[in-house]
């Protein structure tokens, strides 16, 4: 079959309107649909979440537009373009990660910000981007699977940002950070033997982590495995959350009158724990139409790394998809209480600007690997 430019139609079919002008942007059309969908399930969810506080609703709206804006113009960049900047924004990420150990402003008992007078960010975020991008430019310049050596190199480059971001202390987005490293490594073909022998690795020196954990770490995987031994202090979050996920049962309350979210039970309603004042106003069926909606963001994602023409697109969509993945689970992991509370947020769902537009720049590097193909038969 012959595509059309940027892969977008088959010669012969003649493509909508709408559909040609999306394919000269570099836009696909199926992602950006299920993008769309979940941003506005993510406002309905919000008015209920905030209290029907409009102000918060148009606030993420302008955050929305702005990532959204953000992705179509990563897309616009071909990935050979985005394989030449890998090294410097990795190399930046990491500078900036040490000037926020050294002059990082301190806010809620982590260092975690710069603040440059017009514009106040978190460097980290930059790292989500930066890690996936260069430990795919350093495995797909050679063929896989990987050497040894490249695998070590590769893991290297993940520890480091690791490193200095769970020094700052930020739990949640070290293992984004790391997840989008190990996918990389992941997709490149290591064989189960050694992910397996990784994984021992990992356990034996869970004693290691645990002397280095701040001591409100230890407390969040202490309440994870007994939430009710605090019931009114480290375990209230999570006990409240599976109340009122419980509460929805099958068919949910109704939007706006979930009991336990309305009357200000449920703590961080409107970020980190969105999901549980959806699930009690949706219930089972809204809570996997909702996953379902997930789910088939990420197949499209995994779609697009299967059809990659390069190492380097096909490594990077791979992690790109593996992140967003790695939100979803956590947070709703998180909120049933299978998981310990990291502080990830609900992509696309929960208020927040900062790691909405990171995570809607992967969308456009997604993108961009798609639409940007060669012509092909």
């Amino acid at each position: 079959m012959t595509l059309g430019p940027y892969g977008s139609a088959p010669f012969g079919r003649q493509p909508t309107l709408l559909g040609g002008w999306l394919a000269r942007i570099h836009v696909d059309v199926p992602l950006l649909t299920g993008l769309l969908v979940l941003s506005g399930f993510g406002l309905v969810i919000l008015y209920s979440a905030s209290g029907q506080d409009w102000e918060q609703v148009e606030k993420q709206l302008l955050r929305l537009l702005l990532a959204f804006g953000v992705m179509l113009v990563v897309a616009q960049f071909p990935p050979a373009r985005l394989r030449h900047w890998s090294p410097a924004i990795y190399g930046l990420a990491v500078v900036l990660l040490v000037f926020v150990l050294l002059l990082g402003d301190i806010g809620k008992g982590a260092q975690r910000w710069l603040d440059l007078g017009v514009i106040r960010f978190q460097p980290s975020e930059i790292a989500k981007l930066g890690v996936p991008m260069m430990v795919a430019w350093l495995l797909g310049s050679a063929p896989l699977p990987p050497t040894w050596r490249r695998l070590l190199v590769g893991g290297a480059l993940t520890v480091v940002p690791v490193l200095l971001i769970a020094k700052q202390p930020d739990l949640g987005t070290a293992l984004l950070v790391t997840s989008a490293g190990a996918a990389v490594l992941f997709f490149s073909g290591v064989s189960w033997r050694l992910i397996a022998g990784l994984a021992g690795l990992v356990a034996a020196a869970a004693p290691v982590a645990w002397t280095l954990m701040h001591d409100y770490q230890r407390q969040r995987v202490i309440t994870f495995l007994d939430p009710e031994r605090d019931p009114l202090g480290a375990g209230y979050h999570t006990i409240q959350a599976k109340i009122a996920i419980g509460s929805g049962g099958i068919y949910g309350k109704g939007l706006l009158n979930g009991t336990q979210s309305q009357l200000e039970f449920v703590p961080e309603k409107h970020t980190d724990f969105i999901f549980a004042v959806f699930a009690e106003e949706f219930g089972l069926v809204g809570v996997v139409s909702l996953l379902t909606l997930y789910a088939v963001i990420i197949m499209r994602g995994l779609y697009i790394a299967t059809q990659a023409q390069d190492s380097y697109g096909r490594l990077l969509a791979g992690a790109v998809t593996c992140v967003f993945f790695v939100y979803a689970f956590v947070n709703v992991g998180m909120v049933i209480g299978v998981l310990p509370v990291v502080g990830v947020p609900l992509p696309l769902v929960s208020y927040g600007g900062t790691s909405l537009v990171t995570l809607m720049a992967g969308f456009g590097i997604l993108m961009s690997v798609h639409t940007h193909r060669k012509m092909m038969t």
